[in-house]
């Protein structure tokens, strides 16, 4: 059966370049004896035989067309760029990219014979292997990945950006819907199907926040924005200056074992002090990701409201406790200067 091949291939990572591409097709023509030396004596030249009318091959119009007419018709109807829309955004591609195949000129010569009116169905083929590698490509250069809510401290208060949703490409319906249209030789806007993508949370910003004033020794415990309580607590003295930054709780224990900091002068000598009323740590602590530095309750109560910690956040044992319930490992925590 005579065909014609449409061919040629490109980079998957180059979707718009248009490379050389081969175009190979049989088309059966009768030719009169001895036409290369027609004597002047002989009749002229019969016109050639044109297709009836409202005659259509595929999606494409070719009534009182010839043969070499309705063919380059066709190819041309086959051949034109496939133009897709992904999010809004448009893309065109061009069928050779999927190594397309029609017989193109069986049809011609069907269109040919046929009686006016006459549908003559034409399916062109391609290569599903590049076309599941196309639109592999679309999916990951056309996809939008959600940006997230972001938590920010503004004014020494928590405040939320808004998240953007993101966008990806449904592959299989995509496929589908490329080969039914470059199939068909229609070359109307391809919808792409996409799906939204929930652009959530930044990590640890979806719950409780804690923001902490070292010059002024008070800690304020956030809901998302909404204020929920706030303490006094002692920050660290001069020569052990609490750290200023972003943090997080990276560890949480009840009746913890205070052990001593060997790493400092001031601890030189001392011993681990188990769980009890002289614990130095109280009842609860609440470690950050400074190393060392911990939110906790404390045996010295007096120290609350001063600056007297070794880098640590003091709070009075009851408060520790209530906070200590009401956080979780993740829970930013915002130490500034105020």
């Amino acid at each position: 059966m005579p065909v014609a091949i449409i061919g040629g291939d490109v980079r998957p990572d180059r979707p718009l370049r248009r490379p050389g591409f081969i175009l190979c097709l049989a088309l059966v023509c009768a030719v009169g004896a001895g036409a290369g030396s027609a004597r002047a004596d002989e009749a002229p030249p019969v016109a050639p035989a044109t297709i009836a009318d409202a005659v259509q091959i595929g999606p494409v119009a070719v009534g009182g067309m010839t043969l070499e007419q309705a063919t380059g018709a066709v190819l041309q109807a086959y051949l034109s760029p496939l133009v897709l829309s992904v999010g809004g955004k448009r893309v065109t591609v061009s069928p050779r990219r999927f190594r397309i195949k029609a017989p193109v000129a069986d049809a011609v010569q069907a269109a040919l014979a046929a009686p006016a009116g006459t549908a003559v169905p034409l399916r062109a083929s391609i290569d599903p292997k590049k076309l599941a590698s196309y639109v592999a490509w679309l999916a990951e250069h056309r996809s939008r990945a959600p940006v997230p809510q972001r938590l920010l401290l503004r004014r020494l208060q928590p405040v939320f950006t808004k998240g953007r949703p993101g966008l990806a490409v449904r592959q299989l319906p995509a496929r589908m819907l490329i080969r039914d249209a470059l199939r068909s030789g229609l070359r109307g806007t391809v919808v792409v199907p996409t799906s939204p993508v929930k652009p959530g949370f930044e990590p640890g910003s979806d719950g409780p926040v804690i923001v902490i004033r070292r010059g002024s020794n008070r800690l304020t415990l956030y809901d998302h924005a909404r204020l929920v309580r706030a303490f006094p607590v002692a920050t660290g003295q001069s020569a052990y200056p609490t750290p200023l930054g972003r943090f997080q709780i990276v560890v949480k224990w009840k009746n913890p074992t205070w052990y001593p900091p060997t790493q400092d002068a001031w601890a030189k000598g001392l011993k681990p002090v188990p769980p009890g009323p002289n614990n130095p740590l109280g009842t609860r602590w609440m470690g950050i990701s400074s190393p060392g530095v911990g939110i906790h309750g404390t045996d010295e109560p007096a120290s609350i409201g001063y600056s007297l910690s070794h880098g640590c956040i003091r709070m009075q044992v009851p408060s520790a406790e209530w906070l200590f319930d009401h956080v979780t490992v993740g829970t930013p925590v915002f130490i500034v200067a105020a």
